[in-house]
């Protein structure tokens, strides 16, 4: 049941996703400004969620389906996100890390995918 929980929440994301960048593009935006709109929204609500299911607890299914799922559809960023705050809480060094080799290697790896594909 869980894995479907993730794809039906995975789908609406996407389709969120799809419809806030669609409507900043519409407003005049370019689409940089779009993905970081979404990506900004992405970690404030990832934000609210994770501390409201570490505070208050809450159903299993339900987590996976906001956050793994509509979450993770809308920007995979908010997961990022995440997993550096967590990170941070127990090791601000290995966060930093976190965040720099990701950034670093990221970019490298679309680069070099570019690059091959040309």
């Amino acid at each position: 049941m869980n894995p479907l929980l993730v794809f039906v929440g995975g789908g609406l994301g996407a389709l969120l996703r799809y419809a806030a960048g669609r409507a900043a593009i519409l407003a005049g935006y370019a689409p940089p400004l779009a993905t970081l709109g979404v990506n900004i929204l992405g970690c404030l609500v990832m934000g609210l969620l994770a501390g409201w299911f570490i505070t208050k607890g809450g159903s299993e299914s339900v987590r996976l389906f906001l956050l793994t799922g509509v979450l993770g559809g809308f920007t995979t960023f908010s997961a990022f996100g995440l997993d550096a705050l967590t990170l941070y809480r127990t090791s601000p060094a290995h966060a930093a890390a976190y965040v720099a080799a990701s950034l670093i290697v990221s970019l490298l790896a679309v680069s070099a995918g570019f690059a091959l594909a040309r």
